[in-house]
């Protein structure tokens, strides 16, 4: 089977984006929400680094339930889950929105993030998770999500949810995926390419470029990890 052709092999033989995509990529993310996303970034990273241990009360634990939308949403593979529920509650979770037929920063924005997961290792699907959330509800169906993941050839521990249009709107506000000018945020072609890593355990949030460079991304979820796990592959340079 040869590999999808936004990957170019790597030194070690790890599949990695193509340079230029991931150059072309980060320009069109717009410079107010790439800065808040480093900032947030970087103020996790702060927390983690002071060793403070109180916990924040989390999103789980709130009166009322979430702050988070709470719909039900349907995976690449059949299932039927509420997405704060099933996918969020009490885990580190990294997210992000994409399309099946995105021809521009989809496909090396997956294909970044699939080297995340291979770097997570057995951990994937263990005590951290990735869930993708389709930016086109009406015509990303199961299917059409299950197909997409084959193509990458996405592991254990990645779901891919699509739902109803308004219930998808909610997610993509809520988890902080929009622009701010409104005709950008309208066009679905330019659509952030940001993930949202967060531990809803402790509501500890921040957002990186999802074409940053994996370590960097791992670094980010080590930053809300408590315990500060190591990853398979992880450049131990940049461990806190």
């Amino acid at each position: 089977m040869t590999s999808p052709p936004e990957l170019q092999a790597g030194g070690d033989g790890r599949r990695v984006p193509d340079r230029s995509a991931r150059r072309d990529a980060l320009a069109g993310i717009g410079p107010g929400l790439l800065a808040a996303g480093m900032l947030s970034t970087a103020g996790i990273a702060a927390w983690a680094a002071q060793g403070k241990t109180a916990k924040s009360p989390s999103a789980s634990s709130r009166a009322g339930g979430s702050r988070f939308p709470n719909p039900v949403v349907l995976t690449h593979d059949g299932r039927r889950l509420r997405f704060f529920d099933d996918l969020v509650r009490g885990r580190i979770v990294l997210l992000n929105m994409m399309y099946a037929q995105c021809s521009n920063i989809c496909p090396p924005m997956t294909a970044n993030l699939l080297n995340v997961q291979r770097m997570l290792g057995p951990r994937a699907g263990s005590d951290v998770f990735m869930v993708s959330i389709t930016l086109l509800p009406e015509h990303d169906t199961p299917q059409a999500l299950a197909e997409y993941a084959q193509r990458y050839r996405i592991g254990g521990g990645w779901t891919f949810v699509t739902g109803r249009p308004d219930d998808i709107e909610r997610l993509r506000l809520a988890f902080g995926f929009f622009d701010v000018d409104p005709v950008v945020d309208a066009d679905r072609s330019q659509h952030t390419g940001m993930v949202r890593i967060g531990n809803d355990a402790l509501d500890r949030w921040c957002m990186n470029p999802a074409l940053a460079e994996p370590e960097q991304i791992c670094e980010s979820i080590r930053a809300v990890d408590p315990h500060k796990r190591p990853f398979v592959g992880y450049d131990r340079r940049l461990q806190l």
